[in-house]
């Protein structure tokens, strides 16, 4: 077999012989095992609490707990935008509160005007589709498209009158306001808390990939085949550190006008990419050095000052230049090419349409198959299947599992606390806000392990409304659960995403024109340093988008096969056109060679 030229700029691979995909394996194992907290799990399990506690404790006061399920739907907003700058964070959760209360009016709405089962559970099924792909669109997320479809659908199948609408959507606005003032509240504290954590996952991803940066440095002349990436711990630490290091700059990016404490995040996240893209040789003493970078990021996480890394070559020229991209986006320009880029996720050609499709005909199938067999409460089961629907196939297997798991358990716990809620409406209220602070506790663990808190707290919200025997609404929360579970996935299964490779070849192609780009700002001795530095961040945007396609393709279970080799060497071949800009920071360092591996 012999090495194939291909066109120039694009590294020389092998030739393998490529195989349909094979059907990936369900083992429940992986999906259930348990997982590290996240590190900002408390933020969301707080703010969800305060929001709701006002609300609730005000009804409770007034003798109203049976319009909780309104102001719940503004409250649970909190719940969002935890990982965003302040200034990002105030549009996105107000966009949420507006999103949340306008999925609400149509329920009602359709409530108010139709008893017709039939017609309430197409309405719910195309409600979940739409959420799902605006929630995806936005990337607004976690917990993404659930709460929305949890609201909706359970409003559809509420007693309703039209002219009490307003009344309800203002309680739910109210709420939401609330919580905007909740999501918001830390800045007075923490101004920057959020570039802070995003620049010390940054660090700590450099760190990983500078203490095993794989086999980056292999000798070019050898030929042999390569590994999968995924096998490749150093691939996966740089893959890592890529997408952290992007993900840093693109907080800094969006938190507003810069401060003194956000230029130290930005010295330090140019710290952090030297680290990632070039392991070993990154600028300034001890850049590369992974304990050194463990150090920077626990005192960034921390409530001291932010550290202040030694002078790196190049620094002063890479914060010009993203002052500039700061200003481009602010611009008008940039605002219309955001809105465009938001509009491409959505268009035609989008691989989130099946996805959206696989939505609507689950939730559809799961919501008549719960009317037919006689369920009083078929939005559990829309609710549930709107669930599983994750980035691929596999996700949303090990999604399913976890859903019915983590359900069937929540039951168990609902009705050992049933009789404490019973109490007095005050114990009510106190399990309602319980549970919704342990969900958001448990649910970065697993989410099988947060759903056994989230299914006593929907069930406990009917209970608002009037007590109802308990052996029916486990029986129904179960039969719902099951049926949910299993006709979402067989849905899954039955809608292709065929575009999940398409997405692949484009994320290559975008990759191929990034990183020409890149070499060509890096051979030219006129081009500016905020050029090359622009160049970069390019590159590593379209690293972290090809390896997410790739991710997502890879998951999906029925589709052609995919072009493994040239994901590799195109990964690969990025990873040295990166590390070939870092030298060229330097005062007396010569670009390595990126030429075929």
């Amino acid at each position: 077999m012999s090495d194939t030229p291909v066109r120039p700029g694009r590294p020389t691979v092998r030739k393998l012989p490529q195989l349909p995909p094979a059907v990936r394996g369900l083992a429940p194992a992986p999906a259930l095992r348990l997982s590290r907290p996240s590190d900002t799990w408390f933020k969301p399990a707080l703010s969800v609490v305060v929001a709701s506690a006002v609300p609730h404790l005000t009804l409770l006061a007034i003798g109203r707990l049976d319009l909780i399920v309104y102001t719940m739907a503004g409250s649970l907003c909190a719940l969002y935008g935890h990982g965003l700058p302040y200034a990002r964070r105030a549009r996105a959760v107000a966009g949420v509160v507006l999103g949340m209360a306008a999925g609400l009016a149509v329920s009602l709405v359709t409530a108010s005007l139709t008893g017709s089962t039939a017609v309430l559970i197409a309405v719910g099924a195309l409600l979940a589709a739409v959420q799902k792909v605006l929630c995806d669109a936005t990337r607004i997320g976690p917990p993404g498209h659930v709460i929305f479809t949890f609201v909706s659908s359970a409003a559809l199948f509420a007693p309703q009158h039209l002219g009490r609408i307003p009344g309800h959507l203002t309680l739910t606005l109210g709420a939401g306001a609330f919580a905007w003032l909740v999501a918001l509240a830390p800045a007075l504290v923490r101004r920057e808390g959020p570039e802070r954590r995003a620049v010390a996952r940054a660090l700590e991803a450099a760190a990983a990939c500078a203490a095993d940066p794989g086999p980056r440095n292999r000798n070019a002349a050898d030929p042999g085949p390569r590994h999968h990436s995924a096998a490749d711990p150093g691939s996966r630490h740089r893959g890592a550190a890529a997408a952290a290091v992007h993900a840093a700059w693109q907080c800094l990016l969006a938190s507003g006008r810069p401060t003194p404490v956000r230029r130290s995040l930005e010295r330090l996240v140019v710290h952090a990419e030297a680290a990632f893209v070039a392991p070993g040789s990154g600028p300034g003493a001890g850049a590369a050095d992974p304990e050194r970078l463990r150090a920077w990021a626990a005192l960034t996480r921390g409530r001291g000052p932010v550290p202040t890394p030694p002078p790196a070559p190049g620094t002063a020229d890479e914060l010009h230049g993203i002052d500039a991209e700061r200003a481009v986006l602010r611009a008008r320009e940039g605002r219309r090419a955001a809105r465009r880029a938001l509009l491409r996720r959505l268009g035609p050609g989008s691989p989130l349409l099946p996805v959206a499709v696989r939505t609507l005909i689950g939730c559809a199938l799961a919501g008549y198959l719960c009317a037919a067999l006689g369920v009083g409460r078929p939005y559990w089961a829309i609710v549930t299947a709107a669930s599983l629907y994750q980035a691929n196939l596999t996700l949303s297997w090990n999604r399913a599992l976890q859903r019915t798991l983590g359900n069937l358990l929540g039951v168990l716990v609902f009705a050992a606390v049933l009789p404490v809620s019973r109490i007095s409406p005050l114990a009510l209220v106190c399990c309602s806000l319980l549970f919704a602070f342990a969900a958001e506790a448990l649910i970065t663990r697993n989410y099988w392990l947060g759903s056994v808190a989230v299914t006593p707290m929907a069930l406990l919200v009917l209970e608002f409304g009037g007590a109802h025997p308990a052996g029916e609404l486990i029986g129904d929360r179960v039969l719902d659960t099951v049926l949910g579970a299993a006709t979402g996935f067989l849905a899954a299964m039955l809608v292709t995403n065929r575009r999940a490779a398409g997405r692949v070849e484009e994320a290559l192609d975008a990759t191929d024109r990034a990183r020409a780009a890149a070499e060509r700002t890096v051979a030219d001795p006129a081009a500016a340093a905020t050029e090359r530095d622009r160049a970069r961040r390019r590159l590593t945007a379209s690293l972290v988008e090809l390896r997410e396609a790739g991710d997502t393709a890879a998951g999906e279970w029925w589709q052609r096969a995919l072009p493994e080799q040239r994901l590799l060497a195109a990964e690969r071949a990025g990873h040295r056109t990166l590390a070939a800009t870092a030298p060229r920071r330097g005062p007396t360092a010569h670009a390595p060679s990126i030429g075929a591996e």
